[in-house]
């Protein structure tokens, strides 16, 4: 693929722009529990913003790779021996995938590096799509959505060393509100995508909701290790199935625009994980959904938390005044702030 991407990427650089999110009900979509719980028909839930991950690929030495991201010290390799037990593993393992090499990926990212908005699979995504478009060129088909986020996915969990969910990836691809649910037979797809708000509401909707970034970046593998290690020893099992019980509720809840009802239970759903791993909230997370509850709100952090961002949902005049209290308590922490954001509704795009 070497001579060709160079010549492709020299005429012009490929881009693609991804979405990340924020969300209720994760873990879920990790196969280690969803396939166990298959009876209770669990799904989860996400909102995609429009807080892009923006992925370039131009031309550059012959037989290298080079990344480039936000937050992390440049990257360069050989192709055949670039390391995927990298920070930026994730993207050389997708490189390699394609055979790339004599590349440039800039990564860019609106979102704060290691917010638990899923960038990281939101880069993945937008990747292996751009790399996607350039085998278009030479007389391969281009990945579907479905398959860009199914391939993206698969990528990621191979080399994270630890299970992973999918619904960074689909949020990605598809931007919008959604449900996502989970196979309860192997016959069956690996996802169904269900549409909670449709797109005609995103600006009202907006007005339901904000987002804090607490200042502090996210470990989501110590916290989803131990979920993972829990569930595998058969403890916290009633906890989850309350989990997929206040995720259902919640969804049904949005659905009919019943803000109070939803908001109860996302409080309820943060409270059960509050329990099963405490510090998946810090100080200013608790301060944060303290004061959501208070003001007749429901808070929750996103992703699998320990620090990153937390996100609260309720009604109009609710969330406005919430909203002042929120900045007053981020202005307490450096780095710490609300998101200026809104819904994406048209996930991934590739430029050419």
């Amino acid at each position: 693929m070497n001579n060709k991407l160079q010549k492709i990427l020299e005429k012009k650089p490929v881009e693609a722009i991804a979405p990340c999110r924020i969300d209720l009900g994760g873990t879920l979509d990790i196969r280690t529990f969803h396939l166990p719980l298959r009876h209770l028909s669990p799904c989860t839930f996400n909102i995609a913003l429009d807080m892009n991950t923006h992925v370039t690929l131009l031309p550059y030495q012959n037989d290298r790779i080079r990344i480039s991201s936000r937050g992390f010290p440049d990257a360069e390799f050989p192709a055949d021996e670039a390391p995927f037990d990298h920070p930026m593993g994730l993207m050389f393992a997708i490189a390699t995938y394609f055979k790339a090499n004599g590349v440039h990926v800039r990564i860019h990212s609106s979102s704060p590096p290691r917010s638990a908005l899923g960038g990281s699979s939101a880069a993945a995504v937008a990747l292996v799509a751009a790399f996607s478009s350039i085998l278009q060129d030479q007389g391969n088909d281009e990945l579907s959505r479905s398959d860009t986020a199914i391939l993206a996915h698969a990528i990621e969990e191979s080399v994270a060393g630890v299970p992973c969910g999918f619904q960074d990836q689909l949020a990605a691809v598809y931007g919008g509100i959604n449900a996502w649910h989970w196979p309860c037979r192997i016959t069956e797809p690996l996802f169904r995508k269900e549409s909670v708000i449709p797109e005609p509401e995103y600006k009202q909707f907006r007005k339901h909701f904000i987002v804090a970034y607490c200042g502090i970046p996210h470990v989501s593998a110590d916290i989803n290790g131990r979920w993972v290690k829990q569930f595998l020893a058969g403890k916290c099992r009633q906890e989850w199935r309350e989990i997929i019980s206040c995720t259902k509720n919640f969804i049904d809840s949005l659905r009919e625009h019943n803000y109070k009802g939803a908001s109860e239970f996302m409080q309820k759903e943060t409270s059960i994980r509050m329990k099963m791993t405490p510090d998946v909230l810090d100080d200013m997370g608790k301060k944060l959904t303290d004061e959501a509850a208070r003001n007749r709100c429901g808070a929750r952090f996103t992703g699998a938390g320990g620090g990153g961002c937390v996100w609260a949902l309720g009604e109009q005049g609710d969330i406005e005044k919430l909203e002042s209290v929120w900045q007053e308590i981020l202005s307490g922490r450096k780095d710490a702030f609300l998101l200026d954001t809104a819904v994406n509704s048209t996930g991934l795009m590739v430029n050419r």
